[in-house]
């Protein structure tokens, strides 16, 4: 009321309205997310992020694809490092940051990656950037549904820094990818190629980082890191590696079905997730197969397998693990044929696979005459069966490369070996069919159990002639002469261009002394 006296003295009576108004709005603006004071610590803190990127060529393991140019953002957090996503950096030979309003690049160098969660730390070659751009505070809590939210990034179509805001609409445990899960939050501001590793920010505080949009017909759906994974990730990397997120392994179902309930004869009392199938087979495993878990630590879980959070937000219960866990193990509570148990499950941070997640490192590849033979992994795979119609004769073919792309290794194998490229072209190659993508089975009649044991098979290998037999249907065998192939390969690698045989690591079997 004492405002309002004071306009009344001072300005004709029409106007008074209109000041009221003025003076309500900035009342107001200084509850909304991003005043001037907080807009101006944010954008002095997100930068630009320019990367030159030389990814792995599917086809031509020996070499890389051509250098790409990316932009993205990132955001100055503590500890005098530059938080971005693992996608604006993963095999990067280059990286340069540019503050807001800055004319000049910064050399950066990529110290912490983490591909499965999108997070990666940059360090600067000049560390006295941060004396003049402090760390953006960061929110220790999550964010409530219908939060106003500020998303601050370098999107594509412009240089210059782009805000957009909307509101926090869904806060989930969802996949981030193959084998990674995480807590994501949803919000409804733009967020373009480029806002990548650009700040979310509701208050005056980040509350994580922008890493992804929906696709298809969506709009204004884009999703950001909370501030929970990027410190679980922080933590991580403190020792100066990063291992990876922990998560049980077991296979899962939920226990809404009344029949289901009938058949492991539950009081309507119990409620949690129910053991499919253990992770572990041997007789010691905490967990045997329609176990009902029913807590994790302390925390209740619901028949759909979800934890409240906050009181108010509900979310799959392994998000709860990585709070939990203590000594690569986490406490779970479990009821079996009519007992509660407390046992503690064992967890792990990667789940073996015979088609493994790439980690940024290039593909182990070694060169055998007219062949070329790489360890698969989910880049190649994916890449390979991108094409329904590829996908759907692979299929057909009882590839390995579908068959088994979730599969664990075997007592057979310990990972899968494909032929990487079409056969180099000339006499020894004569006569076969190209074999790209064919996953080899056995040389000489001995199982392959890994590119390091192909290699190994072929430099003890004795024999005049060599048989390479491939899984599958449909796939002919290839026979070689060893002795050609000793005097050739040389030849082939300088012909095509080739400076290396082999990757390092498999180089280094092939060079030792063959087993007697």
């Amino acid at each position: 009321m004492q405002s309002t006296r004071i306009l009344e003295h001072t300005v004709p009576r029409g106007s008074l309205v209109f000041l009221l108004l003025l003076v309500g709005s900035a009342a107001a603006a200084a509850d909304e997310p991003g005043t001037a004071a907080t807009n101006s610590k944010v954008e002095n803190a997100v930068v630009k992020v320019f990367a030159t990127i030389r990814g792995p060529d599917l086809g031509k393991p020996w070499t890389k694809q051509a250098p790409a140019e990316i932009t993205g953002s990132g955001v100055v957090i503590e500890g005098r490092r530059i938080l971005t996503n693992a996608h604006m950096v993963l095999y990067a030979t280059q990286v340069d940051i540019q503050a807001n309003q800055a004319g000049d690049k910064l050399s950066a160098k990529v110290v912490a990656v983490a591909p499965g969660i999108d997070l990666a730390i940059l360090k600067l070659d000049d560390d006295s950037f941060f004396e003049t751009h402090p760390p953006l505070p960061r929110a220790t809590a999550l964010p409530k549904i219908r939060d106003a939210v500020l998303a601050y990034g370098y999107p594509t179509g412009g240089a210059s820094l782009s805000i957009t805001k909307g509101i926090v609409s869904r806060i989930e445990y969802a996949p981030y990818n193959f084998s990674t899960a995480g807590l994501r939050i949803q919000i409804d501001a733009a967020i373009n190629p480029g806002n990548s590793g650009g700040a979310a920010v509701a208050g005056d505080k980040m509350i994580g980082l922008a890493f992804s949009r929906a696709g298809g017909d969506t709009q204004n759906i884009g999703y950001i890191i909370p501030n929970d994974e990027i410190d679980l990730f922080l933590r991580d990397i403190a020792d100066g590696r990063y291992d990876g997120k922990p998560a049980l392994q077991d296979d899962l179902q939920t226990l809404e079905n009344p029949t289901l309930r009938r058949f492991l004869k539950l009081d309507k009392s119990i409620a949690g997730v129910v053991v499919h199938r253990p992770y572990g087979s041997e007789a010691g495993y905490p967990l045997k197969e329609w176990d009902v878990i029913t807590h994790i630590d302390a925390t209740p879980i619901d028949d759909q397998g979800m934890v409240l959070l906050n009181g108010d937000l509900r979310v799959w219960f392994q998000y709860r693990v990585q709070q939990a866990v203590k000594n690569g193990k986490v406490p779970l509570t479990i009821v079996r044929e009519g007992k509660s148990l407390l046992v503690q499950v064992p967890v792990t941070v990667y789940r073996p696979r015979l088609i493994p997640e790439p980690h940024g490192e290039y593909p182990s590849y070694f060169i055998y005459g007219p062949l070329v033979f790489e360890k698969v992994t989910t880049l190649f795979a994916s890449g390979i069966a991108s094409n329904n119609g590829v996908a759907m004769r692979l299929a057909f073919l009882d590839s390995p490369l579908v068959t088994k792309f979730g599969a664990s290794p075997d007592a057979n194998r310990d990972e899968l070996v494909v032929i990487a490229a079409p056969i180099f072209p000339g006499a020894l190659a004569k006569g076969y069919s190209n074999p790209f993508g064919a996953v080899v089975q056995s040389i000489n009649g001995q199982p392959v159990r890994s590119l390091s044991h192909l290699v190994g098979l072929l430099r003890d290998l004795k024999d005049e002639l060599v048989v390479f037999d491939f899984a599958g249907r449909s796939n002919e065998s290839i026979v070689l002469s060893r002795a050609e192939v000793l005097a050739k390969t040389e030849g082939i690698l300088a012909d095509n261009g080739v400076r290396a045989q082999g990757s390092d690591d498999v180089m280094a079997v092939w060079r030792q002394k063959p087993a007697n």
